[in-house]
């Protein structure tokens, strides 16, 4: 079924768009939730707590790339599983690792006014930054900081060397870096 029709199904209130949600993206939003929280149990029930978010969100909402909104809504809330699971045990994890390897060269997201204004202007400069990237490159980076794959996961699937990912990726932060300093935001 096509995304148009299932976004017009959850307008009209139907069940059925959770169905033709869960048949068409099931496998892609387990295989997310799984890449942060590394448990069958956990990513399934974020899966499950996926489709109410969009039950509840659409409408009003109407997206315009529904994989992408469905990515978006399912890494989130499987992020904040995560938050809440290891709050007590900070330092080590997978999740941990990828936001300190991007911490030098994104300031926090903190909740103040000014920073809120300009998290839209900061979403549209890294869709750029990607944009310019090489498809290998940009898949590699997207694999690691949007789906928090390991690098050993991103190498196999790729047929890299481990070193060769993380260079790439060492680099690729490097240029994001440079390249938000251009464009003027502070770091």
């Amino acid at each position: 079924m096509e995304d148009s029709n299932i976004i017009a199904l959850f307008w009209e209130r139907s069940e059925e768009a959770i169905a033709q949600t869960a048949s068409k993206y099931g496998r892609y939003c387990k295989y997310i939730a799984d890449s942060i929280l590394h448990s069958e149990e956990d990513a399934e029930e974020c899966v499950n707590d996926t489709y109410l978010r969009l039950w509840n969100s659409i409408p009003p909402e109407k997206p315009i790339l529904f994989k992408a909104y469905i990515a978006k809504v399912v890494r989130n809330l499987a992020l904040n599983r995560y938050e809440a699971s290891h709050a007590q045990k900070r330092g080590g994890g997978a999740v941990e690792a990828v936001v300190d390897e991007l911490d030098f060269c994104l300031s926090d997201p903190s909740q103040d006014g000014e920073e809120m204004e300009n998290r839209e202007a900061l979403a549209d400069l890294l869709d750029r930054f990607l944009g310019d990237l090489k498809p290998e490159v940009r898949k590699v980076f997207v694999r690691r900081y949007f789906y928090a794959a390991s690098v050993e996961e991103i190498a196999e699937s790729y047929g890299m060397s481990v070193s060769k990912v993380k260079m790439t990726l060492l680099r690729t932060r490097e240029k994001l870096k440079k390249y938000l300093e251009k464009e003027g935001i502070s770091l």
